[in-house]
Order: C-alpha cells, then sequence, then structure tokens
C-alpha cells in the first residue's frame, strides 16, 4: 500500500451545501489518519454555500469546486471525476471517521486485485449521540423502510447480518467479501465506501452518482469482480435529534426516488411494489414495529428505540404523499437553494 512521495493514495470525495454545522469534524477526523508515505486529497464539492462551509473547508486546505446543480449525487460526481487518488473515499459532510486506523483497515481488502470497493459494516454507536443518531446506528439503517424490506447493508442489533439478502461471503479477520456478479445487490455504496479510482472513473460517466445504485448501472455477469464490507463502523449523525431534519430528509429521499427514476436502474428502486406493501402492513399492523422495538431494546437497552414505530410512520405518510403526488404529476424536485445539513 505504500505509494511514492508525490503520488495521491487517496482522494476524498464531500458533497456539501451549508454543512458549516457538520464539516469541521468530519474535516477532523479525516485529517488524524494515519497511514504511511501516502498523500491525500480533500475534494470539497460545494452546491452554493451561504454559511460558513466554505470558510471550514479552507481552513483544512480542501480543494473546492463548484457544484452548479446542488444535489450531493451531482456533488459526487464532480469529486470522482476531478480525483487525483488512487483511490476514491466516499464521505458525507455528517460522517466521522471513528479512529486514526479507519482508513488503514479499509484499504486492507484491496490487497485483493478482485476487489474494486469496500464499505464498513456498522454505523458506530455513541451513547453522546442524538437520539435519531443512536437509532440509525441501532438499526443498521436511515430509513426503516430498508430495515423492513431487507435492503440494508449495515449490521443491526435486529437483525443477524448486516444484509438481509443472505448473500455468501468469504469471511476474513478484518473483513468479509463476496461476488459482484449475483442477481440482486443489497444497496452498498454509501457513507464511507472506497473505490478503486481506475475502475470507478473508467465506468462512470453521467452528471449524477447515485452511490446505491451504481453496480446496478453496469454489466457485471461476466466479471469475477468483489465488493468488501470491512469490520469497522463510520460515525453517521443522522439528524441528531431533530424530528423535523428526518421528516425533511424522507421526503428528499422519496422525491428524488421519483425525479432520478430513469436513471436508476437497480430493482430495488426500479420497482418497489413488494417491498412497499411489505412495509406499509408492517406499520399498519402496528405489532410488527412495536414487536421490533420491544427486541431492539431487550438486545440493546436504549430509548431512541422508541423512535422506531413514529420513523415508521413519518416515513409511510411521507412516501405515501410522494407517490401520490407522482401518479399525479405534481410531485417538484426538491427546491436545495435553502437546503442545509
Amino acid at each position: 500500500m505504500a505509494a511514492s512521495s508525490n503520488q495521491i493514495l487517496v482522494s476524498f470525495v464531500i458533497p456539501t451545501l451549508n454543512s458549516g454545522d457538520v464539516l469541521d469534524a468530519c474535516l477532523k477526523s479525516i485529517k488524524v489518519q494515519l497511514f504511511s508515505n501516502s498523500k491525500y486529497e480533500i475534494i470539497i464539492s460545494d452546491g452554493g454555500s451561504n454559511d460558513n462551509t466554505i470558510s471550514i473547508a479552507q481552513k483544512y486546505h480542501c480543494k473546492v469546486i463548484d457544484n452548479k446543480l446542488k444535489s450531493a449525487e451531482s456533488g459526487k460526481a464532480l469529486g470522482i471525476k476531478q480525483a487525483s487518488g488512487k483511490y476514491i473515499a466516499l464521505i458525507d459532510s455528517d460522517n466521522i471517521l471513528p479512529s486514526s486506523k479507519w482508513l488503514s483497515k479499509m484499504l486492507l481488502p484491496f490487497k485483493d486485485k478482485q476487489v474494486i470497493g469496500s464499505e464498513p459494516w456498522s454505523y458506530v454507536y455513541r451513547k453522546s449521540g442524538g437520539f435519531i443518531e443512536r437509532y440509525s446506528a441501532l438499526t443498521g439503517v436511515n430509513d426503516p423502510q430498508s430495515l423492513v424490506s431487507s435492503n440494508y447493508d449495515r449490521k443491526s442489533y435486529l437483525r443477524s447480518n448486516w444484509n438481509g439478502l443472505k448473500i455468501p461471503v468469504d469471511n476474513y479477520r478484518y473483513y468479509q467479501s463476496f461476488n459482484l456478479n449475483i442477481p440482486r445487490l443489497p444497496s452498498i455504496g454509501a457513507n464511507g465506501t472506497i473505490y478503486r479510482a481506475n475502475y470507478i472513473q473508467k465506468r462512470f460517466k453521467s452528471k449524477y452518482f447515485i452511490d446505491v445504485d451504481f453496480f446496478a448501472n453496469i454489466n457485471l455477469q461476466n466479471y469475477q469482480f468483489k465488493f468488501a464490507k470491512v469490520k469497522t463502523g463510520i460515525i453517521h449523525s443522522y439528524c441528531e435529534s431533530s424530528i423535523s431534519k428526518f421528516f425533511k430528509k424522507q421526503n428528499r429521499r422519496i422525491t428524488d426516488l421519483y425525479v432520478y427514476k430513469n436513471i436508476r436502474p437497480n430493482k430495488l428502486t426500479k420497482s418497489p411494489i413488494i417491498s412497499n406493501i411489505k412495509f406499509s402492513l408492517y406499520v399498519i399492523l402496528i405489532f410488527p414495529m412495536l414487536i421490533d422495538t420491544i427486541i431492539g431494546f431487550i438486545k440493546k437497552p436504549d430509548l431512541a428505540w422508541l423512535f422506531h414505530p413514529l420513523a415508521c410512520l413519518i416515513t409511510l405518510y411521507i412516501y405515501a404523499i410522494g407517490t401520490i403526488k407522482y401518479k399525479l404529476g405534481i410531485l417538484q424536485p426538491i427546491n436545495r437553494l435553502h437546503w442545509s445539513q
């Protein structure tokens, strides 16, 4: 893994839009990474922040590029295209790398030449985190619909594995890996995923990089590429304790799903009828989500579990409204002019 003195080993790509409240902690955690004989760059792909995002980025000597399309997906796309590193690490502005050895651990799987990407297999649970952040770490998801429909990719106190698809994996001391040429992939690619730069830059040309759908865009059936789930976590300070933020982000999630539907070939997002019915019954019947709340609390006592029923109800309501608006042709893209993290 050693690199020459003038070679950039890792390009960190971070999309931002009024991310001043969270960006300093993110960048500070990147700056303390310990890996020898290696250089890295931090690319901030900014959508027009009017808070202190840019001044924070300058304090850490980041390369700031203008993301005119404003969305996180377009910001990632720009960053990927301008990255100079051997590896590209996609980090959200509300992510924090939990230790100084995080990057070293995440790069270990790439010793296998067939591995083209690696991702932490959990969200770090912090007692000091907001109750929604803790809820996400406990369940392994930011969206309860993903948990119910088995479309998740992080370890959970409610499930026995980091995915619900029963994917065959090769287990090693520091990570697990699996072949990508399988019929159905989990929603890999978000919050701390690292890619081989030559692989992703060669195959990606769009204006938008929708991380969880990237591998669905390309034909992997004739290749033996692998993806690794590293036995470490990443902190995702998701919504802290703000229910209004959760509401806003769920609305953005369903709106963007429909807005970008034509460029999202992933079966999990292209035809979500079965998963939507399953989730609707899970919420409407009440008992399934209450049972999961109780089981979760028994396994890991934390009052944050009490948010689970409310998170499910909010999600079902927002997804239903978004779907109805889409069917009626009145769903409008999210206005990101006043968006903040």
